[in-house]
């Protein structure tokens, strides 16, 4: 028992210190992402001389939670924008766009003939619904109203940029107001996690900001909507006015930029690699004491093959999950979101703890079985964010890592032959199989 407790303790350090001690440390948003569940009395936005007005947050219920800002309008026809942000190059202007590769004065006119959309395809998008609340005007009630339309740059199972359209309630009026994120598929929760709102909001400003017939200076601009708090939401809304625009008829899209990357081998001053002194390793031998070479070649003995099979065992399965839903999302397109999570979702919660206690049952020590498996899992998770670029977590989030990795390491270290010499079935394995299962179906359920 007392064994176990070590265990159990030194794997709550480990989780601490690689999981959320980093995550606290580089990520100062971290207590910031959880959105402000009070419910608020609406203070509603009006644009330009409209009638209509919006409340600047939009809710996953019925009710005035301050959880998601809008922060992008743009003035114009519904139809118009969804065509503008939907529309780009192909047929003519594709073969216009090949002949004119190295010719910049072709290119010039491609651009100026066909610069009615936007640079970004946005394509059709899932998600969540999601409740705004509008105001018609004098004489008729305000409501809540569901999104027209949503729009997506990216991958539904990596990372992706998605917007959340709402078109005003008077047809006159000629607005819509946006919600954009950055968000990422968490398979522990099978949902997507926003990271942020500002690039989002950049992303659309800077692509509206592309259009040809768009000034800058007096068709885009900043209003403070003091809706900040949420996420990294900094209260300020993008306004376009598309509305003096003329747009060309459906069908004739923006041809991408060129773009040029100059890449080069270094031929500056470095180390030659030659001249890199022989003697180094000898100097760092020569600090060492004879106490640490005996640690050292300590811990070298109790290495065993099934420790790097178990390392690399839980980084395919891990890294292997992210990789198959984007690979099935992107090849298998009969295949819907509920379809993949459905076959993936399994190699997570049963094929990672059943894999790790086969592995540590050919292991020896508890300790190492228990590090090994609860370090491997860590690393995962941290390549993993990598990958997707994601640098700021919700101290929820952190949480339900830190217990996944404790979990783990109790599973394997139950699973190691020292601990299977009285019962298959001791302290450290059920505790560890007990912690998964309400781990995962709590994070499943909404409590992490």
């Amino acid at each position: 028992m007392r064994r176990s407790l070590v265990i159990a303790i030194t794997l709550l350090a480990l989780s601490v210190l690689f999981v959320g001690g980093p995550s606290l440390l580089f990520s100062p948003s971290t207590s910031d992402i959880a959105p402000d569940e009070t419910e608020v009395s609406p203070r509603m936005t009006t644009v330009g001389d409209s009638e209509s007005k919006f409340w600047r947050f939009i809710s996953p219920q019925e009710r005035f939670q301050q959880r998601s800002p809008l922060n992008v309008i743009v003035r114009g026809d519904t139809d118009d924008i969804l065509q503008v942000m939907s529309e780009e190059g192909d047929g003519e202007w594709a073969e216009l766009d090949d002949r004119a590769a190295n010719d910049t004065e072709n290119e010039t006119i491609l651009e100026e003939e066909n610069g009615h959309a936007t640079g970004v395809k946005w394509g059709d998008a899932t998600g969540a619904t999601r409740y705004a609340w509008v105001d018609p005007g004098p004489g008729e009630d305000a409501y809540w109203t569901t999104e027209s339309a949503q729009l997506e740059d990216g991958d539904y199972y990596g990372q992706r940029y998605h917007i959340r359209l709402y078109e005003s309630p008077n047809p006159d009026d000629q607005w819509v107001a946006m919600q954009g994120h950055t968000e990422h598929f968490d398979w522990f929760t099978l949902r997507h996690r926003v990271d942020g709102v500002e690039a989002a909001q950049s992303k659309i400003e800077s692509d509206f900001m592309a259009l040809p017939q768009v000034d800058t200076e007096q068709d885009v601009r900043r209003i403070y909507l003091n809706n900040s708090g949420p996420s990294d939401a900094n209260g300020w809304a993008t306004v376009v006015d598309l509305t003096g625009m003329i747009l060309l008829p459906a069908g004739v899209g923006l041809a991408a930029r060129k773009r040029t990357r100059s890449t080069g081998t270094g031929t500056g001053r470095g180390t030659n690699p030659e001249r890199v002194s022989e003697h180094a390793p000898d100097a760092v031998d020569d600090r060492l004491t004879d106490v640490d070479r005996r640690r050292i070649a300590a811990a070298y003995d109790r290495i065993e093959a099934g420790h790097i099979i178990l390392v690399f065992t839980v980084l395919a399965l891990f890294l292997g999950v992210r990789m198959g839903g984007l690979l099935l999302e992107r090849r298998a397109g009969f295949m819907t979101p509920h379809m993949i999570a459905a076959m993936l979702y399994p190699v997570i919660a049963l094929g990672i703890p059943t894999a790790t206690y086969l592995i540590a049952g050919t292991l020896t020590r508890r300790l190492d079985a228990a590090i090994v498996a609860a370090g491997s899992l860590a690393v995962a998770i941290w390549l993993d964010y990598g990958l997707l670029g994601v640098d700021s977590l919700p101290v929820d989030v952190v949480l339900q890592r830190m217990l996944v990795v404790v979990a783990l390491g109790l599973i394997a270290g139950g699973a190691a032959k020292r601990a299977t010499r009285d019962s298959r079935f001791n302290d450290l394995l059920l505790a560890g199989v007990a912690m998964w299962v309400v781990v995962l179906v709590g994070t499943l359920f909404g409590y992490f």
